[in-house]
């Protein structure tokens, strides 16, 4: 298996001041959804499978550490701004978008994405400057 490091990164909007729960919650689907996306479905839509193959993130990440990293950003333009640059690069990218049932009184609001399984040095061109949160 290749040498270099994979990670995820969890990008979380500090300006939205969501309970700790809440934003772990957000954190959560991000991560997992990040990963459902790397999954295939099969022909009717129900069952999902993931092909593990050498030498690629996601597989070395489900037999390694999981390694997880949340900064944040302190704007939805900026949350945008990240996942947009992520994305333009290749990059596995999920954005989450609360239903605003429990918070935000009623409004989808966009509260965080993810950006991995990929390799740590590709996702760090992007995140490097965000602050831990």
């Amino acid at each position: 298996m290749e040498n270099r490091q994979v990670k995820q990164v969890i990008v979380i909007r500090k300006d939205l001041k969501m309970r700790l729960g809440k934003a772990v919650a957000q954190g959560s689907h991000a991560s997992l959804g990040a990963v459902l996306q790397l999954m295939e479905r099969n022909y009717s839509g129900s069952e999902r499978t993931l092909r593990l193959e050498p030498n690629v993130p996601i597989t070395q990440w489900l037999n390694g550490p999981f390694v997880k990293i949340c900064v944040s950003v302190d704007s939805e333009d900026e949350l945008v701004g990240i996942y947009q640059k992520a994305t333009d690069a290749g990059l596995n990218t999920v954005m989450i978008e609360d239903n605003g049932l429990t918070e935000f009184h009623g409004v989808k609001t966009k509260t965080c994405i993810c950006i991995g399984p990929n390799w740590s040095d590709e996702i760090d061109e992007i995140t490097k400057h965000l602050k831990l949160l």
